[in-house]
């Protein structure tokens, strides 16, 4: 092995590009079991080919819709999620591009069953078990395309007439359509504006009815959720008489269960830490039915910060029971087999990329793990990988800021060549605002790492995965709690007592709601000169603006996050909007924005660039065209990551 050398820190060579991340990436997006056959599949993002999703035969990696006419993916909700559904081989799917639903068999191409509409999205799907061309999906009309006019229901779509009939409306949102396993009951999730689904939402059970090739609904009963205080989500069946759903009315998202009548928790006691996380993306339960029977079930949890599986009983009172999984992020599971008791499920490593894993459990709920899709392997040694280090900060006003922490890591190098030098760190602010950074592999995190940066994920106030007290911390506060914690960490982890990272070298990045967070640290913070420099990906600037023309499902969140309408507090919104501080923003910023982002509109990066150039700061504006909330295509993805760095080395002073 050559001996390892000594340079300063940020300006470390490495083999981990951005066209090797483009390319070495697993872009998971989501998986489907067949119940009948309980074959996999998942679909897969291509970002070669313009950021389309694909459904792919997991076990055969087989592309099953491989040209480009294809998306497999819905703009329900613009976030989307629940796009595909497969029952007895027949793989019922939306397409982005006209919003219709398909239905296709292996070897024969995809046949529309809805008719031809590009105002309707469809999303959620479920079929009737008895009557199987019978789907219940959500059906969002965008027939009066402003976010106030858009209509969301449940409807039933009939695979054989190609036709869709209405079946409940009334609430705002609707998720989760759920068919008991003998077709007599429907279970679904429903919320309201201002609620989002994790705030305040509903579930609900009817009885259902086939009648001449359509379903009915008699006798809908509440099962739980409140507004405002208690969300209610995530129903399914665990067989034809007990329902499964999940409640935070303990403060922690616990599971629950209805049956003859009566909604109970299936813990003697509430459990302290969470058993679902929060309803961004359709279609994503927390948990799979383990058995036959529907007596046991595996839960994703979060705790610490990291994903973990718990067994619970369905049959309640006893408390769950934790299975030692080599994972720290799990996602998209569901049951493969119940007689075999096996589970299916996207696995990431603090080392290894997301993989497709199977689990089986036998009768001590021994667990045994295998691999469906594995995660690329990467072109250079995972000597390369920094492990992540989390901490619970105390911030000066005694409130706990989370975070997780990676130092400089690379095989050839054994630290600065400048005596005492302590490395540049990229502070990251997460989306959402309510979500949370986890500690699986992220290349783009391994991207600063080996070149000698450490790097800091703060889960702020406001973040989920520690309980509805630490969510609300954000409740009429956002824009100050968030950046306050970003600020405040960043300065712990650079102060004498930790000595770990440059104060003076310190960067700030954030994407939607973590861009907002990036702008407000820049612009609106007591003291602006926390960070060196800041990236804002599709970030917030005006308020004002954003509460009358972001998307419907988002549409009255900041009633939440900022204690009113514009109307109610007009003085907050001015405070809290960033481009109303533009002149006190003295660090350097880099805009990144897609130009069909219907969640946060390009008017805000606009405004946000014009307003500092106009008063003389440093900054740099990047338009990606055909790309929305997010980064999509592969050029894109590179130049995207590329220019952040660049900026970066020019501002520190670090490449020549």
């Amino acid at each position: 092995m050559a001996p390892q050398l000594n340079a300063p820190f940020g300006t470390w060579s490495s083999p981990i590009t951005a066209e090797v991340i483009k390319k070495g990436a697993l872009p998971l997006s989501a998986l489907v079991v067949d119940p009948i056959t309980s074959k996999p599949y998942h679909l897969e993002a291509r970002p070669s080919e313009g950021g389309r999703i694909t459904i792919v035969d997991t076990e055969c990696d087989i592309d099953l819709t491989p040209t480009k006419d294809w998306n497999v993916r819905t703009g329900v909700h613009e976030y989307g999620g629940g796009a595909a559904i497969v029952h007895g081989g027949n793989i019922y799917f939306s397409n982005l591009a006209d919003g219709r639903v398909y239905h296709l068999k292996e070897g024969v191409n995809p046949e529309a069953v809805t008719p031809e509409n590009k105002v309707h999205r469809f999303a959620d799907f479920d079929v009737h078990p008895i009557h199987t061309h019978l789907l219940v999906s959500i059906l969002e009309d965008h027939t009066i395309d402003e976010p106030s006019d858009i209509v969301n229901t449940l409807c039933i779509i009939n695979t054989t007439t190609k036709t869709v009939h209405p079946l409940i409306s009334g609430a705002d949102f609707y998720a989760s359509p759920k068919f008991s396993p003998d077709g007599t009951h429907l279970a679904w999730q429903q919320w309201s504006h201002p609620d989002m689904p994790w705030e305040g939402s509903h579930v609900y059970v009817a009885d259902a009815f086939v009648d001449s090739d359509r379903v009915s609904l008699k006798n809908i009963v509440h099962v739980a959720g409140e507004a405002l205080k208690v969300s209610a989500a995530y129903p399914s069946w665990a067989n034809s008489e007990t329902l499964v759903f999940t409640s935070d009315e303990s403060g922690f998202i616990n599971p629950w269960k209805y049956q003859n009548g009566k909604s109970t928790a299936l813990f003697p006691e509430p459990v302290g830490y969470e058993f679902g996380s929060p309803g961004w993306l359709l279609q994503t339960h927390p948990y799979a039915i383990l058995d036959d029977n529907g007596t046991l079930a595996l839960f994703i949890t979060t705790k610490d910060g990291r994903n973990g599986l718990d067994i619970v009983h369905l049959t309640g009172g006893l408390l769950p029971q934790t299975i030692d999984i080599p994972f720290v992020l799990v996602d998209n599971i569901s049951s493969l087999s119940r007689r075999a008791r096996e589970v299916v499920f996207s696995g990431g490593k603090v080392d290894e990329g997301v993989s497709v894993v199977k689990v089986a459990l036998d009768d001590a709920f021994g667990a045994s793990f295998a691999v469906l899709k594995p995660a690329a392997i990467p072109e250079f040694s995972s000597d390369f990988v920094s492990i992540p280090q989390p901490m619970s900060l105390k911030a000066p006003n005694g409130d706990l800021v989370h975070v997780v922490f990676y130092p400089p890591k690379n095989p050839h190098y054994s630290g600065s060549s400048v005596p005492g030098e302590r490395p540049p760190c990229v502070v990251l602010a997460h989306g959402g605002p309510t979500s949370i950074t986890m500690q699986n592999l992220s290349w783009t995190t391994q991207y600063f790492t080996s070149r000698g940066w450490a790097w800091l994920s703060v889960n702020y106030g406001g973040s989920s995965g520690y309980g509805r007290e630490y969510t609300s911390r954000l409740d009429g506060k956002w824009g100050v709690v968030d950046s306050n914690d970003c600020i405040q960490a960043a300065r712990i982890i650079s102060s004498t007592l930790y000595n770990l990272v440059d104060p003076k070298r310190l960067v700030i990045r954030g994407s939607s709601a973590g861009g907002y967070t990036v702008l407000s640290a820049l612009a609106n913070a007591p003291d602006v000169t926390t960070f060196a420099a800041g990236t804002s990906s599709f970030g917030i600037s005006d308020l004002f603006p954003l509460e009358a023309h972001t998307h419907k499902f988002e549409s009255r969140q900041l009633e939440k996050l900022l204690g009113g309408t514009s109307a109610q507090v007009p003085e907050v919104y001015r405070e809290r909007s960033p481009i109303n501080h533009a002149d006190r923003i003295v660090a350097p910023l880099l805009i990144l924005q897609g130009d069909i982002d219907k969640v946060v509109p390009k008017e805000q990066a606009d405004l946000i660039y014009t307003k500092v150039k106009t008063k003389g700061g440093v900054i740099e504006y990047k338009l990606y065209p055909g790309e929305g909330h997010g980064w999509r295509k592969a050029d894109t993805i590179v130049d995207a990551l590329e220019r952040e760095l660049g900026f970066y080395e020019h501002v520190l002073g670090l490449k020549s």
